[in-house]
């Protein structure tokens, strides 16, 4: 049944609370952006075919959503693909897909963008563009409708999708997002009809228009590829975009606050493309040539993203970071910056092979377990076969300086399924594991734990890459490698094999190598529930199997080998490389013969990390003159230029380590003070191999900040720092956030505004605070606390400003109403905490008849009651509650009940309760359980009640002062310190934090 809407003006806000992670639809975060529509040219729709946890970790996502927004013409919204259960609500509500800032449906935008990443999201694209109100097929779209455009790694070989988009942006975005924009909405305001502005959006140049390109059979594959264009002045082939990245800074603000991301970090590209050349991987041949972004631009973006977004991780990514040119001075000049503020350093596609030893040790005071890395392939032939340039001393270097260094674990990643492969090579997969692990204990000594897993998966042949040709293991073959690799694998105990599901894989290759008749396919399979395949546990091959044969399509084809000299379906889209190099390296790879990485000197594995080492170097680079322009004079100059900026200049000596040694010493505070207890540094660096895919303002003077401090923090005795309690509510978007989301918005919030928290002691530190009891996903809060500890002490002014700033810097839905200091004999909100009161909101007509006098009744009855018995379900276990045990005060609310739930945006016809509950150490109960013992009609199941529609609204947590003879003790404030002074402390909660077992 559907609640009062929570969300004022939303369509979606009776029912949120009824599906999974209702926040992932609200919008509202920091950094999000809402424009007024009547102020622009262009509006822009992106659209990511993947749910919000996922799409919030898109790079390029955040790119043009700066991009757009910051320019005065232009606006950019949101859109992810709704869950399954979302998706229903929806089409049983007849209701349609909008936009987070704006809550507009799809067809109301100039531009709906989407992201292609993956071809296994081409079934949500199509549930996106059928939810927004947007016709499946361009043929079918009518002036009217918007312009469909997609961009993304997968637009490089689209012809499967290509029939449900009306234009495909190749190569860079940044560039066309606004020009195409712009251009299809002053044609539509024009009155241009809809073909005529697709003509002109492909006479832009570096977009595919698929409707005005003919197609024809190819005799030797069968293949419907691309072959002409259908109208004058288009181009043919169809050539990327490229631009400068140093034109374009990556963005230091984006979306922040919403659920939390599969990759919840601040992520910042440093450099596009790849000079390794391995023969596998497409995005190291699309996105040629290497350009690195400029290092202080770096620095300098990570720290104004740090303080703008509250984030306290950020991740530098590149194709290989390993392979930028300054990676080490880079990453020593950002961990030496983000030290003073306890922010971790994330690294993705860094190995350990060729690094200087000072950087392994910089990585050594990570706060993990392990490290990644991919040799690829289990023998040296195989890993020349895919031009992966690492030897087998390498591999064992690697695996002895990561033990060496302390790590338990390092992680693996081989594939199977590659060219010439043979059986001695899949064993060699889990041979080359056992030779790390050994390596390892080696390195590690006696009684030290070495863990190694080895992580296999099937190899996709890609389009634009040398492997382009190859044929795909079919699902047999795979699963005979598969069992040959847990056979070889039973004797090593330290190793760990992982395997992973191929059904997926040979999808993926069907698509990735597939014509636009599969178009029908994917709209068959859509049309009979395809949805999310690219996850593991809701791909339903028996759609797939009855699409592909009702159309008639030979999926052997799109697996097998491929002619050479064949005409392919993505042949009219041109990367950038010179036709033959792509087949001139597939036949060096059947021939097992490596090609040095490009941009190198032939047989460096690294690039120089100082100065006089990269100046003194005059030999020539290598270059395989792919096609693509690279002027090697001004790479190498580039390259000088950055070490210079960096403060490179010399070569590091390397950090000599001593078992038997103290650690480190932590980061002096500013009063000198260590950064944190048990020795845990202020910075941290992870590295990993793969992952998925001006300066900092200076310090205000002395009366300048919101938040003025009297003083810094002494050296921390005990916990350290200084104690506040902070009051907040919750409403709308915060209201539909999780509780561990709330909890680790906070943080964020004091980064965001300056205000640094103390930590918990040991190895792995946290913010130091205790929330007041959790409330069920849809129960909004006017009175919520939090005690927590800063370093600096405030004044109560000082104090004042900053619960201001807090709220400023908040998600939408989350407001600072004070904050008082607490002394150490002051007791914490876990031992304090004895009672709350609720609002619970009905609509009237949900009520019926005298609803005052109804409801009256139901109070005075549940009161009477010896018991009232609800049964609570937690992760399937059911267990029975007696409300009445906690119930104290039940009645029909008045005018004070409806100002507060007119605060929080509660309007109508309403008619409340205000209800009074115990909080113990032992537990509470719910508002909704309240609700249903008190208005709810019994259900099928013994104890289980359902109440009528409503929602709740926590009016007051409170103390109560020890009671005296026969009366009882009184509320009070958890402000009121004087009377909490002289509370017993009740004995502390475990957990204190969440309680989210029995929240509220």
């Amino acid at each position: 049944m559907d609640s009062l809407p929570l969300l004022a003006d939303h369509p979606y806000a009776s029912f949120l609370d009824q599906v999974e992670k209702p926040a992932r639809y609200a919008g509202g975060e920091v950094g999000s952006v809402v424009k007024d529509w009547a102020s622009v040219e262009a509006r822009v729709c992106l659209a990511f075919p993947d749910v919000y946890d996922i799409g919030m970790s898109h790079l390029g996502f955040k790119i043009l959503y700066k991009l757009l927004n910051d320019d005065p013409r232009t606006l950019a919204e949101r859109c992810y693909t709704p869950w399954v259960d979302m998706e229903a609500q929806l089409v049983k509500r007849g209701l349609p897909l909008v936009s987070l800032e704006s809550a507009r449906p799809l067809r109301d935008f100039d531009v709906v963008g989407f992201s292609l990443q993956f071809e296994l999201t081409y079934s949500n694209i199509l549930t996106m563009l059928h939810l927004g109100g947007v016709p499946l097929r361009a043929a079918d779209r009518g002036e009217d409708d918007p312009i469909v455009i997609a961009g993304g790694p997968t637009a490089t070989h689209p012809e499967p999708i290509a029939p449900f988009l009306d234009a495909i942006v190749i190569g860079d975005g940044e560039e066309k997002a606004t020009e195409v924009a712009l251009a299809w909405a002053r044609l539509k305001r024009e009155g241009v009809p809809r073909r005529e502005r697709l003509v002109a959006i492909a006479r832009l140049g570096a977009v595919y228009v698929p409707s005005l390109y003919a197609t024809r059979l190819d005799p030797d594959t069968g293949f419907e590829v691309v072959d002409r264009p259908l109208a004058s002045g288009i181009p043919f082939p169809i050539e990327r975009a490229l631009v400068d990245l140093n034109k374009y800074p990556f963005p230091d603000e984006s979306p922040t606050g919403g659920p939390e991301a599969i990759f919840d970090r601040m992520s910042i590209e440093i450099a596009r493309g790849c000079t390794e050349g391995c023969r596998f991987c497409q995005a190291g041949m699309i996105y040629r040539p290497v350009r690195e972004r400029d290092p202080e631009q770096i620095v300098d973006t990570v720290m104004r993203a740090v303080q703008r977004s509250g984030q306290d991780e950020v991740s530098l990514t590149a194709l290989s970071t390993a392979d930028v040119s300054c990676i080490s001075p880079l990453i020593k000049k950002v961990t030496e910056r983000l030290t003073a503020e306890r922010i971790s350093l994330g690294v993705s596609s860094l190995r350990a092979y060729g690094l200087e030893p000072d950087l392994l040790d910089e990585l050594k005071r990570v706060r993990a377990t392990g490290l990644t890395f991919a040799p690829e392939a289990g023998s040296q032939r195989m890993r020349d076969v895919v031009n992966k340039n690492v030897t087998e001393e390498q591999l064992l270097e690697t695996a002895e300086r990561v033990f060496s260094r302390g790590w338990g674990k390092m992680k693996l990643y081989f594939m199977i399924g590659l060219p010439t492969e043979t059986d001695e090579d899949v064993r060699g997969i889990v041979e080359t594991g056992a030779r790390a692990a050994g390596a390892g204990k080696r390195a590690a000594g006696r009684g030290k734990p070495v863990d190694v897993t080895v992580s296999v998966s099937t190899h996709v042949p890609k389009p634009h890459t040398p492997f382009q040709w190859a044929a795909m293991d079919t699902l047999g073959e795979v699963g005979r490698k598969q069992q040959l690799l847990k056979d070889t694998v039973r004797p090593y105990r330290a190793v760990t094999l992982k395997t992973h599901e191929a059904h997926a894989s040979v999808l993926e290759g069907i698509f990735a190598r597939g014509d636009r008749p599969l178009a029908d396919v994917l709209e068959r399979a859509w049309r009979r529930g395809a949805r999310f395949d690219s996850w593991e546990d809701r791909l339903d091959l028996a759609v797939w199997e009855e699409a592909f044969t009702h159309v008639g399509v030979d999926r052997a084809k799109y697996l097998g080998t491929l002619p050479v000299t064949a005409r392919l379906p993505w042949d009219h889209i041109d990367v950038g490389l010179e036709e033959g190099f792509l087949a001139k390296e597939y036949r060096k790879a059947l021939q097992s013969r490596l090609s040095p990485p490009c941009g190198k000197v032939a047989g460096t594995f690294v690039h120089h990390t100082n100065l006089d080492d990269a100046k003194a170097d005059a030999r020539r680079l290598v270059c395989y003159d792919c096609g693509v322009a690279c002027d090697m004079t001004q790479m190498r100059e580039e390259r000088l230029t950055f070490l210079d900026r960096l403060g490179a200049h010399r070569r590091s000596l390397p950090v000599l380590t001593d078992a038997g040694a103290a650690p480190p010493a932590a980061a002096a505070g500013p009063s000198g003070a260590p950064a944190s207890d048990g020795g845990a540094e202020r910075a941290s660096v992870v590295a990993t191999e793969q992952e998925s895919g001006g300066g900092r303002e200076p310090p205000r003077a002395e009366g300048e900040a919101p938040h003025r401090a009297r003083r810094i923090a002494p050296a921390p005795k005990g916990r350290g720092g200084f104690r506040y309690r902070f009051r907040f509510e919750k409403a709308g978007p915060m209201a539909l956030l999780g509780h561990l989301d709330v909890v680790r918005e906070l943080p964020r919030v004091l980064r965001r505004v300056g205000a640094p928290m103390t930590y918990t002691a040991g190895f792995h530190p946290k913010p130091d605070m205790t929330f007041s009891p959790a409330l069920s996903l849809g129960v909004i809060s006017l009175d919520e606390y939090v005690d927590l500890r800063l370093e600096r002490d405030l004044d109560p002014a000082a104090l004042d400003a900053l619960v201001a700033a807090m709220s400023a810097a908040s998600p939408r839905g989350l407001v600072f109403r004070g904050a008082v200091q607490l002394g150490p004999e002051d007791p914490s909100l876990s031992k304090l905490i004895a009672g709350a009161r609720y609002a619970l909101a009905f609509a009237r007509s949900a009520i019926g008849g005298d609803a005052e006098a109804l409801l009256a009744a139901r109070c005075s009855a549940a009161l009477s009651a010896a018991s009232l018995p609800i049964r609570r379900e937690i992760d399937r276990l059911a267990k029975m509650v007696d409300v009445r045990q906690y119930l104290v005060r039940a009645e029909v609310g008045g005018p004070e009940v409806h100002a507060a739930l007119a605060r929080a945006g509660l309007v109508g016809d309403l008619v409340a309760l205000e209800v009074e509950v115990d909080i113990r150490g032992s537990g509470a109960v719910k508002s909704s359980e309240v609700a249903a013992v008190i208005t709810g009609e019994p259900g099928e199941a013994p104890g289980a009640i359902t109440p009528p529609p409503h929602r709740a609204v926590r009016l007051q947590l409170f103390g109560r002062t020890p009671p005296a003879g026969s009366a009882a003790g009184e509320r009070f404030s958890l402000f009121d310190l004087e009377r909490a002074r002289r509370v017993k402390p009740a004995p502390e909660r475990t957990p204190a934090l969440p309680l989210a077992a029995d929240a509220e």
